[in-house]
Formats: structure tokens, sequence, C-alpha cells
């Protein structure tokens, strides 16, 4: 399966996603390809935010080779499955994906967590350090929902 995780920038949330969801999904045995993109052209290029490489190096994840990029129109046909890290991420993948876009592939990345709430992780850009650490053991708890939930509905 291939999944995509989708922030503003592709800095700070979306890179910590693609990081935490590809080692759940190696410890407990699933084929994923999972990336990362953001929904604007401000980063393209450049790597994660200083602060997520440093709360994902401190939990074990480097993601320092890891470059931003801007999620496309074709990214929903490459992917099975793509996460938007907020409500406003999925208003943008809508207007991106135009035509393209899928409501049935394209949820919220903690729907899993918190059915039905349509919960945001919050965006750590403007603040201090702390803020990194409750986004990474937030995204961490969402990427474990992801995980039990498909292994639950798939039957493995």
């Amino acid at each position: 399966m291939k999944i995509l995780i989708v922030c503003l920038g592709n800095i700070c949330r979306s890179p910590l996603g693609e990081a935490i969801l590809q080692q759940k999904a190696i410890d407990n045995g699933l084929p994923w390809q999972v990336d990362s993109a953001g929904t604007n052209h401000y980063h393209i290029g450049e790597p994660p935010h200083h602060l997520s490489q440093k709360v994902a190096l401190m939990n074990g994840l480097d993601i320092s080779q890891q470059r931003s990029r801007q999620v496309t129109a074709e990214d929903f046909q490459q992917y099975d499955r793509i996460y938007a890290m907020a409500a406003d991420v999925m208003d943008d993948l809508r207007r991106i994906g135009n035509d393209q876009f899928e409501s049935v592939k394209t949820q919220m990345f903690l729907g899993p967590l918190f059915p039905g709430q349509n919960k945001d992780v919050p965006d750590p850009w403007y603040g201090p350090e702390p803020g990194y650490h409750e986004v990474f053991d937030l995204i961490s708890r969402g990427a474990e929902a992801i995980i039990n939930d498909y292994l639950a509905t798939s039957g493995k």
C-alpha cells in the first residue's frame, strides 16, 4: 500500500508522520510505502524543520534526508491512501486534486484515533520545542491507530 501524508509546508508535521508511520508499518510487517508532501510551495527542496529533525532523532528516527515537495493532482492516482494533518490541508487537497480528488481514499490523519471528531494535528511551526514533542507524540498515537484500524479491517 502506498500512503501519502500531507501538511502545509512538508517540513514539520508530515515528515514526522512519514517516518513514524513507516517505522510502525515495518514493526508490524506491513509492506507499506509512506511518503509526505505539502500543499504549499514555500519550502520545496528543503529538509524538515530542525526541531522536527531533533525530536525525531530523540525518538530513534532520522528524517534529515527527507526533502519537501508539493502535492499534485497526480498524487491522487499514485497513492492508495492520503492523510491530511488538518482541516485546512484537506480543503487544499480538494482544491489541488480537483476532479482527481477521491474522498474515499483521503482522510484526516487523526480520524482513526478520534473517530468522527475531525481533529487537527497542531502545527508546531510558530512555537518552541515542547510543541514539537507534543506533536510527535500525537502523530505517533495517530499512526498506531491507523495501523490498528488497518489490521482490524484487513483480517491480518
